[in-house]
């Protein structure tokens, strides 16, 4: 069975999906892009956007009683992969080096209101 996770702690879906949903343990997290849920604005330069992704997830996961330490499988769309390192220091800073998740990496030429990250994640309930 599914259910919808949905917060107001993370910025609101802007087309027709869910921000997550839960089905049989496993959590399915939507492509979160640096919005601030509270102003409902783009953050910009990657530091602030990858914080604001990371935030942006955090909320959710916390809505459906998990953590990143739940996090199987992280999806990470760039705008342009000069910014990895960078993204890749902040994007750790939120995880558990015991438990980090599988990932993927990909530069896209454009993403939603074009900014300059997008991040979706799957975690599992314990």
């Amino acid at each position: 069975m599914k259910k919808v996770i949905n917060t107001v702690n993370a910025p609101a879906a802007i087309g027709p999906y869910s921000q997550a949903n839960m089905a049989n343990g496993v959590l399915y997290i939507s492509g979160q892009i640096p919005v601030d849920p509270a102003t409902g604005k783009l953050v910009e330069g990657i530091e602030k956007e990858t914080h604001q992704v990371m935030k942006n997830l955090e909320a959710i996961l916390t809505e459906a009683g998990m953590t990143f330490k739940n996090v199987v499988k992280a999806s990470i769309f760039l705008k342009n992969m000069d910014d990895f390192a960078v993204m890749n220091d902040i994007y750790a800073s939120y995880l558990d080096a015991e438990s980090y998740p599988a990932r993927e990496t990909v530069q896209v030429s454009c993403l939603p209101k074009n900014v300059d990250i997008e991040i979706s994640m799957i975690a599992h309930q314990d």
